[in-house]
């Protein structure tokens, strides 16, 4: 098995990744306590709304946290790949938590539609600032590595969509205030809920690609096979399996079949042949050869087991 190429991250990093999800939990606390309470004297469901959204970021957050402390726990006999998977378990359930808050939001707002309340805006204006301020901290603490990994990406995104949100209650406060015009509160929270499935349906589905060990979009299975194809001593490469472990792990495995009934000196050239080309070409890092000659399998590309 090749892992020439293995990428990984200092402790450091992970321990700054820890820390800027500590300091957004407490802030998104404090917004949640400070929204319940204010949502309820001021009668404003955009507000609540936020609030709840607040709550699944606080939740959301923890989860990530956990994840981040599982991926650094090192492998064992009985847990071979360790918890590399942590942080995409806690992707795919902070995607989920979107689009369930989401679906509450509608709800709600569709009955407000029906029967839109009196709101008081000075309350939701102040309120809604401070949810700008502490998410907009929050957003700018996790957007880095919010590039480089799909969990610290579903907790960026709960946050961004909360900033939003409390922009877009800030906007329905300002209009009530000095317009009175109070089925605005009901829109908004309708507009905030859509958006959330929007962002959440997307990390959904690529975090459920991975944990269902389908084949990275970026690679092309059958380019593989032209390319391995072309190695002097190599008849065919078949039955693959190709999948992504976590954001830095892409592995692949295959029966190669040799023209000849070669040394396992000669087989570890090809065999680093083969690595160098899907590394470079296709960023796969992780490799495991099955060498074959003459032996009656199927030759096919996909095998299904």
């Amino acid at each position: 098995m090749g892992n020439l190429h293995d990428r990984s991250h200092g402790h450091s990093h992970s321990d700054l990744k820890g820390i800027n999800l500590i300091i957004s939990i407490f802030l998104n606390l404090l917004i949640t306590v400070c929204q319940v309470i204010g949502g309820l004297v001021s009668g404003s469901l955009s507000l609540l709304s936020d609030a709840l959204h607040n709550f699944s970021d606080v939740l959301s957050l923890i989860v990530s946290y956990i994840a981040t402390l599982l991926a650094k726990k090192e492998a064992s006999t009985n847990r071979t790949f360790g918890y590399k998977r942590a942080e995409i378990i806690a992707a795919f359930i902070n995607a989920a938590t979107l689009i369930v808050v989401a679906i509450i939001l509608i709800k709600e707002a569709s009955e407000r539609f029906l029967q839109p309340q009196k709101v008081e805006s000075d309350l939701v204006i102040w309120l809604s600032l401070l949810g700008i301020a502490a998410n907009g901290f929050s957003v700018l603490l996790l957007k880095k590595d919010a590039q480089s990994s799909m969990n610290m990406k579903s907790a960026y995104l709960h946050l961004l969509t909360d900033m939003l949100a409390s922009v877009a209650v800030l906007m329905g406060g300002l209009v009530m205030k000095f317009y009175e015009v109070y089925w605005v509160d009901a829109a908004l929270t309708l507009v905030i809920a859509l958006y959330l499935i929007f962002v959440g349906y997307d990390l959904l589905k690529e975090s459920t690609r991975v944990l269902m060990l389908f084949t990275p979009n970026t690679i092309q299975v059958r380019q593989i096979v032209e390319e391995v194809g072309m190695i002097d001593s190599v008849k065919n490469i078949h039955h693959i399996h190709i999948w992504q472990l976590n954001e830095n792990e892409v592995h692949l495995e295959a029966h190669v079949d040799f023209k000849e009934d070669i040394r396992l000196s000669e087989f570890d050239k090809v065999l680093g042949q083969i690595e160098e080309i899907v590394y470079h070409k296709f960023g796969i890092n992780h490799v495991t050869i099955q060498p074959e000659y003459g032996k009656s399998d199927s030759k096919q590309i996909i095998v299904q087991d």
